[in-house]
């Protein structure tokens, strides 16, 4: 059986940013996710500035991150959720509260009526979707996503306009003719854009692109991507430019932060289990890129360390599982590194806990949460039967 574990750990005494001085041996039994409630909030505060400012609402996207433990304080700032699937669909009305928008790339038939329990809204990926499944949501406000063709992404792998994409209607006609049907359009077309001449110069595209379909509606999401949460990032021009376009077209605006709501607040936090040397010295770690942050090993991008500070001393950090490309990165640190010390790995909650698998058998890291007050909780542990559990 699953267990959860709540235990208030209190920090001992001169702690630092994370509740303890990062050297030690570490609060909990590592690996784990460490959310920092007051980082997290960080996010949030300015998430809650843009409603205030232009009135864009802000759900959170599920499929970047669904650690259900932070969502009360999550929802104390945002409107809601957005969910890929129908269990993401779920969690968010069950976990989150507040408005539940439902999106899938292809719904099944079988789903449709689940949906219909927890959704506020559905949005459709296809006209032949909508055409399918709108006579069983009645009631139900209704949307499409359009492919406006033009996107942001640094990556292939995650562009939504790539060639031949599947994501979105690319036929403006196809989506006129099937507008009395909808009441909202959805553009997710940014990965990771913190460029905001870029996002401003993409909604006036759309804004032309789309305006009669556009003043026929009553809302419209611009999805996610959007790094607007970013220390540099104008915000205030932000929120004239989306107050401006909601008001040209009398449109409810929703954003769907996912990364953005999440940056900066996360590590995990690992330790040196063993240090090999093959011409280069390894310190090989109690956690895997593999299992833990396989964002890092699909883009084939690197991590970077909270802790040790940098340096110049040079590790290779490594997984502990046999697949041999399984690294962390290449480290330049401040200190030798010797089995038993604390690694503290970045900007690890976004795209990295949904995805945390099993591989090698290799435990899952527990998630825990430092609180305002500096005390830690473990909100989570997991454990064999957890495992066993997982498979069949």
């Amino acid at each position: 059986m699953n267990k959860a574990v709540e235990d208030e750990i209190p920090v001992s005494s001169g702690v630092s940013d994370i509740g303890w001085d990062g050297e030690g041996a570490s609060p909990i039994p590592t690996p784990f996710y460490l959310i920092d409630e007051s980082k997290l909030v960080d996010n949030l505060e300015k998430i809650a500035a843009v409603r205030e400012h232009c009135g864009a609402k802000s759900l959170l996207a599920l499929k970047a991150f669904s650690t259900w433990s932070v969502f009360p304080i999550m929802s104390r700032y945002m409107d809601g959720t957005t969910s890929s699937s129908l269990n993401e669909a779920r969690l968010g009305h069950e976990k989150f509260g507040k408005e539940t928008h439902a999106f899938s790339v292809a719904y099944p038939d079988e789903e449709i009526e689940e949906i219909a329990k927890f959704a506020d809204k559905v949005i459709f990926n296809s006209v032949s979707q909508l055409e399918r499944h709108s006579g069983c949501l009645k009631g139900i406000p209704l949307g499409l996503r359009a492919n406006p063709g033009i996107s942001y992404s640094h990556f292939d792998l995650a562009d939504p306009a790539r060639k031949y994409s599947r994501l979105g209607v690319a036929d403006l006609n196809e989506i006129e003719r099937v507008s009395p049907l909808i009441s909202g359009l959805m553009f997710h077309y940014n990965c990771e854009n913190d460029d905001f001449a870029n996002f401003a110069s993409s909604l006036d595209f759309i804004s032309e692109k789309y305006s009669s379909l556009l003043h026929k509606m009553n809302w419209v999401s611009l999805g996610g991507g959007i790094f607007f949460t970013k220390d540099s990032y104008p915000l205030e021009e932000f929120c004239k430019k989306l107050k401006s376009f909601s008001e040209e077209f009398s449109l409810q605006i929703y954003l769907e932060p996912g990364e953005a709501a999440l940056s900066s607040s996360t590590e995990l936090v690992v330790k040196v289990i063993d240090i090999v040397r093959n011409v280069r010295d390894i310190a090989i770690v109690d956690a895997s890129v593999e299992a833990h942050m396989l964002d890092h090993l699909i883009y084939r991008t690197n991590p970077r360390l909270s802790f040790p500070p940098p340096g110049s001393r040079q590790y290779i950090v490594a997984g502990r599982t046999c697949l041999a490309g399984d690294i962390f990165g290449d480290f330049h640190v401040d200190r030798e590194l010797k089995p038993g010390d604390i690694i503290r790995i970045a900007d690890a909650g976004a795209y990295t806990m949904v995805k945390r698998n099993w591989f090698n058998g290799v435990p899952a890291p527990a998630v825990a949460i430092r609180k305002s007050d500096s005390s830690i909780m473990l909100a989570r542990r997991f454990t064999y039967e957890d495992f066993v559990s997982n498979l069949s």
